[in-house]
């Protein structure tokens, strides 16, 4: 059996906080400020902010 030598990338935990200010400054809900963290598989706030801002130039 082979197995993978990639770890499993872990996405440091994202605090209720953050994602309510994200959700409320950029007018999403807070479900899918979740989606994006999840789908990105980084919480980070500047990389949560372009994949918004790359979202919204689609609509």
């Amino acid at each position: 059996m082979v197995q993978s030598k990639k770890k499993p990338e872990a996405t440091a935990p994202v605090t209720e906080a953050e994602v309510e200010y994200l959700s409320k400054r950029h007018r999403l809900s807070p479900a899918i400020v979740r989606e994006i963290i999840r789908r990105i598989g980084s919480s980070e706030r500047a990389a949560v902010e372009r994949e918004i801002r790359k979202g919204m130039a689609r609509r």
